[in-house]
């Protein structure tokens, strides 16, 4: 049985992990018998939004490990204690969080910096030859830590994101949200889902492609 890693940064698609997409991730994965590993980090989340206005909670604040164990339903671990030996593959869902939380993307764009331990387990897993998933948004993530391989990406269509991503060494590829695009050199697969949407159904096709490459590499 191969043991999956899916990394949250919340709940709730504009200040954490977007949930249908790690639903969706977590029902395809078990529906091909994997051991699902949840991680999330042990920090406060940048901010807590009404999801029903948008608006910002300026004086709530919530954290990341205890909001990502609503869609784990308890069981989560510390991103610290992800190891690249004991993991088969690992997936970001994405989600603002993963812009926000994971990363200062959504602020800082081209001078996006990437949380350590995010950083670390993703070039852990690289160095270990093992692959790694990354759904919506999350591409960001394996483009600013792995730019300097080069890796295949997409977030879908966006001209002005996809620019950033090959400023800092990926290659772009434009895709159909039932579509993925895998790297069999670096072993990093990425969908677009909720970049192009624009429902659970369509941006399901993509994902369960997706995770079933990574059960397969």
């Amino acid at each position: 049985m191969k043991k999956i890693g899916v990394v949250l940064c919340g709940c709730g698609a504009q200040d954490g992990s977007e949930i249908h997409e790690a639903t969706l991730t977590l029902y395809f994965l078990d529906k091909l018998d994997a051991h699902i590993e949840y991680f999330a980090p042990r920090k406060p989340q940048w901010h807590t939004i009404d999801h029903s206005t948008g608006k910002v909670h300026e004086e709530e604040h919530r954290q990341m490990l205890e909001e990502s164990a609503r869609i784990s339903r308890g069981e989560i671990k510390d991103l610290s204690q992800a190891e690249a030996s004991t993991l088969d593959g690992l997936i970001f869902p994405g989600g603002f969080g993963v812009a926000k939380n994971l990363c200062n993307f959504a602020f800082e764009k081209e001078n996006c910096q990437v949380d350590k331990e995010v950083e670390r387990i993703i070039l852990s897993m690289h160095k270990a030859g093992k692959p790694q998933g990354f759904i919506c948004i999350a591409p960001v993530l394996a483009a600013r830590v792995l730019g300097m391989f080069h890796p295949n990406l997409t977030i879908g269509n966006d001209p002005s994101t996809a620019h950033i991503l090959e400023q800092w060494g990926a290659k772009h590829i434009t895709s159909r949200v039932d579509e993925i695009v895998y790297d069999s050199q670096q072993k990093i697969a990425s969908t677009a889902a909720y970049m192009l949407g624009p429902t659970i159904s369509k941006i399901a096709i993509g994902i369960e492609k997706l995770v079933t490459q990574i059960m397969e590499a």
